[in-house]
Formats: C-alpha cells, structure tokens, sequence
C-alpha cells in the first residue's frame, strides 16, 4: 500500500495537502494481467512502441483509479468502491497526481512500485525499473515532438 501526499492549490486559493492511498492487490494485477492479449507487459510495449498516447494515458489511468481506496481501520481491508473513486476523481489531488506522474517518470515508477503488494515489489529487479524509466522518458519525449509537429502543421494549415 502508498500513502502518497498530495498537495495542491483548492478552489477557494487555499494551499491544501490529501494523505491518499493506493493498493493493488494480487488478484486484481492477475486480472489485469489476463484480461490483455499477450498480457499487461506487451501491451504497454506495443503501446509505447506505436506512440499511441491515447491508449497510455488510458491505461496510465486504470492504474491509478484502480488503486485508489482507503485502508479500514483495523487494517485488514482497503476499501475500494464506485462513490470513493469518483470522488477522488472529481477532486483537485487527482488532477495533481496525474500531472506529476505524466510530467514525471521517476515519480511514476515509484508510484506504480508503491502500490504493488510488498512481496510483488520487492521482487522487480531495479535494473527493470530503470529500463521502464528510460522507456517512459523516450515515450514522453516523442509524444512531445508528435504533438508539437501536429500543431505546426495545424498552424501551417490555417495561415
């Protein structure tokens, strides 16, 4: 489990720092390990192979709303439903959140390191770790040039 603060700027001006949690669990990274062709690894690879950022993002964000909840009190269950991730969704942590980690592979990866199950993370060799990192890096930086070539043809098109 990743208690993560996250601070950020509220409606009303006020600085204001959320303890958020995040966990996966075993069965939950197993069935999003089966419910890809080929299973998650391909299918981030073919992902960031294609540039295809809409899907990234996409995925990006399951992690992220998949693993949101709040630990019970006695500490054997972490809760996760429907009303407390649209909740956190519609809130200015998420927002936060999801920039740092797009604007951040170092971040991310420690992110998505915190919310594996211990005995899963301690397993990851880092050598793995900063290999998806440089991967990310690359990824960012050519969606960055995609984006940019897009809107100056965009511009060129419309002088």
């Amino acid at each position: 489990m990743l208690t993560k603060k996250i601070t950020y700027t509220d409606f009303d001006g006020n600085q204001v720092t959320e303890e958020c949690q995040f966990h996966l669990t075993k069965s939950e990274l197993m069935k999003m390990e089966l419910g890809e062709v080929g299973g998650m690894y391909a299918a981030l690879e073919k992902m960031v192979k294609e540039s295809d950022t809409p899907k990234l993002v996409e995925y990006f964000d399951k992690f992220i709303t998949s693993s949101y909840g709040k630990r019970s009190e006695d500490g054997k269950r972490f809760i996760k439903n429907a009303q407390l991730t649209e909740e956190f969704v519609q809130g200015l942590a998420y927002d936060e959140l999801v920039v740092e980690l797009l604007s951040n592979p170092d971040e991310a990866a420690a992110f998505f390191q915190g919310i594996l199950p211990k005995e899963l993370s301690a397993q990851i060799d880092p050598s793995e770790i900063e290999a998806a990192k440089e991967k990310a890096n690359v990824a960012a930086l050519e969606m960055i040039g995609k984006n940019s070539k897009e809107s100056s043809d965009a511009d060129d098109s419309n002088s």
